[in-house]
């Protein structure tokens, strides 16, 4: 089956000048298409026993509770016409309510929080459907450019079926007051592609006491296609 591109604009473009960085990252060459082999066009397979009980909850490391605001973060993942796609991974990172994120390079000085990881991972259900139970993630800054700080967001990674069918994108929370200063969500050039980046809040999802709701789906393809990053970006 052939599926319709997404529009262009969807995605943003490797070389981002506002994103300083991606002056490093992206190729000042020519492609070099490599043959795939037999490892990369069937392996990894990730099956449910790869997933361990809890990776899906972020709130829970370590031994205790992780500090912040609750939410539950949940969505679809969906193909060009609305189809769900089941059984795929998906992976999110995040950094803690403070803005950091617990790795050696965060030298931000907020408190690492003891008991927040800041990572998880679930496979879509039959219905394409994923839910992760995590902290909003605080805003942080970072060196692009004066007084620059990223709102918050969640990175997402979704796996195919082999190893070289993997999407990362970012999830944002509505109404932040970043937005208008961060090159990265401003990398996506169409307007309504950039809206398709942020989380609606999810009453439904809200649950009494314990944690706020969020919605994120996912399209793969087409019209409404979420945009992806055409390079991993760790910030």
């Amino acid at each position: 089956m052939t599926y319709p591109p997404a529009p262009p604009g969807t995605h943003p473009p490797n070389d981002s000048p506002g994103y300083r960085s991606t002056a490093l990252r992206h190729p000042n060459r020519d492609l070099h298409l490599l043959p795939q082999r037999l490892t990369e066009l069937s392996g990894p397979v990730f099956g449910e026993e790869r997933i361990a009980p809890g990776d899906d909850d972020l709130t829970r490391w370590g031994g205790g509770e992780a500090v912040g605001q609750r939410i539950v973060v949940h969505g679809q993942v969906l193909d060009t016409t609305g189809t769900p796609v089941p059984h795929t991974l998906v992976e999110v990172w995040q950094a803690n309510a403070g803005g950091r994120y617990r790795h050696t390079g965060d030298r931000w000085p907020a408190a690492l929080d003891p008991h927040f990881g800041g990572v998880g991972r679930v496979l879509t259900d039959e219905q394409g459907r994923y839910r992760f139970t995590t902290i909003r993630p605080g805003a942080y800054p970072w060196r692009n450019h004066d007084n620059a700080w990223r709102p918050a967001h969640i990175h997402f990674s979704l796996f195919g079926r082999a190893f070289p069918q993997r999407l990362v994108t970012q999830m944002y929370f509505p109404d932040d007051p970043l937005f208008f200063q961060d090159p990265i969500f401003n990398s996506v050039p169409d307007e309504a592609a950039r809206q398709r980046l942020i989380a609606a809040y999810d009453h439904d999802a809200t649950t009494e006491q314990w944690a706020l709701g969020f919605r994120f789906d996912i399209v793969l393809r087409g019209r409404e296609a979420t945009p992806f990053e055409d390079e991993d970006d760790d910030d």
